[in-house]
């Protein structure tokens, strides 16, 4: 634990708590409500299914940005600051996709709502810092995950009745707004040391908050394999994740369902995260959780894949979210734990694995997509989980077992 851990709660530290519980439930239902608005957009503006798929990359992109700018942001303004800034382009972002009457306008608005994000999620660990975060993190984390929950619910219903489902993406913008009102009357936090450096964990699924620290130092040979190893672990895992969370509604329509009811269905596969997320990794006697895990992302791939019932692809949807839920989390932890290198340099490498898999991932099941179908594209996820297993098997990691 560093140094700022353990530093005493400021005054407002409730205060800090409610800001960053709107600000993070608002995104993430953003972010669950991307793989809807995927289809509903290709719907709408009479574009294949795979040219959206740069609406995922917005995320990955600012996450990419965010993970370098960040920390010099930081150091010229106050972090309730960054939390307007980043809260205003976010919600911009989400009217952007909202009411987009052309591509180019619904990809500047996944691009908006990547920076504004991952400005979020940059702040959030910081300021919810002291001897509790722990509790408080885990509170903001449970709401995030029950409004990404509520996204493809409001969207297929509002499809469903009409004015097009892509308007529920609204719904985030006045919190974010009355979030940036919020920070205008918050007093900026004072670290306990000028050169302390924060150790910052996980807030949402795929997405770390991150404070790059010094430049990268020499190392030596173990700890440059170690670390590239678990890069990549978390990359796999990400990539797997991001398939599900982008394509998952896209699959449903290809599987003969009206875009409003896919929709709908779609929440399957957040609701097997949820449930993932809360029952926690699997152990059994000294294996690492991310086999059991894996081989229910499996199982939910094949039945995404090899079926065209509707009825089979949600169930594959929702066992795949179960198995998907504790792999990224999992992989980040091993990463973390990599001896040699501070905790804070090694969440900058976690959050440059987790955009550069955003980036690819979904892209890459969408060019395969056009050469073949999204049913048999979606097999991609199994030599991601193949190698992750790979991986995994040689880890005597504490966190992976």
């Amino acid at each position: 634990m560093t140094a700022g851990a353990q530093a005493p709660p400021r005054s407002g530290a409730r205060g800090d708590e409610i800001r960053i519980g709107i600000a993070l439930s608002a995104m993430g239902f953003v972010l669950a409500g991307l793989g809807a608005c995927v289809a509903i957009l290709a719907r709408d503006l009479d574009e294949p299914t795979s040219r959206l798929a740069l609406l995922s990359s917005g995320f990955a992109a600012g996450l990419l940005l965010v993970a370098v700018v960040g920390p010099r942001m930081l150091k010229l303004w106050p972090m309730p600051t960054v939390l307007g800034v980043g809260s205003v382009v976010c919600a911009v972002g989400a009217v952007l996709i909202a009411v987009a009457p052309a591509y180019a306008v619904a990809i500047a608005g996944g691009l908006l709502v990547g920076l504004g994000g991952a400005l979020l999620v940059l702040v959030a660990p910081l300021m919810l810092n002291g001897p509790t975060a722990a509790a408080r993190l885990s509170r903001v984390n449970a709401v995030a995950s029950g409004t990404g929950i509520l996204a493809p619910l409001a969207i297929g219903t509002l499809d469903g009745l009409g004015p097009g489902g892509r308007y529920a993406m609204l719904a985030a913008a006045p919190p974010l707004l009355f979030l940036a009102v919020l920070t205008r009357r918050s007093r900026p936090a004072q670290p306990a040391h000028p050169r302390e450096q924060v150790s910052v964990p996980v807030l949402i699924d795929s997405a770390p908050a991150v404070g790059l620290g010094r430049k990268w130092r020499r190392v030596g040979r173990r700890v440059v394999m170690d670390v590239g190893a678990g890069w990549l672990r978390v990359v796999l895992a990400v990539s797997v994740e991001f398939c599900f969370v982008v394509w998952a509604v896209a699959r449903l329509v290809a599987s003969g369902l009206p875009t409003a009811v896919a929709a709908l269905l779609g929440s399957t596969f957040p609701i097997g995260m949820a449930i993932g997320r809360a029952i926690g990794p699997i152990r059994y006697r000294g294996w690492s959780p991310v086999f059991p895990s894996g081989a229910l992302a499996a199982c939910g791939t094949l039945l995404v894949s090899l079926f065209d019932s509707p009825a089979l692809v949600a169930l594959g949807l929702v066992v795949a979210g179960l198995g998907v839920a504790p792999l990224y989390p999992v992989t980040l932890a091993a990463l973390v734990a990599t001896p040699g290198l501070s905790s804070a340099r090694l969440s900058a490498i976690g959050a440059m694995a987790s955009g550069t898999a955003i980036l690819v991932a979904p892209a890459l099941l969408a060019v395969l997509a056009r050469l073949v179908d999204l049913r048999t594209a979606y097999l991609v996820t199994l030599p991601l989980i193949a190698v992750l297993f790979l991986l995994s098997r040689r880890s005597d990691r504490a966190a992976f077992v």
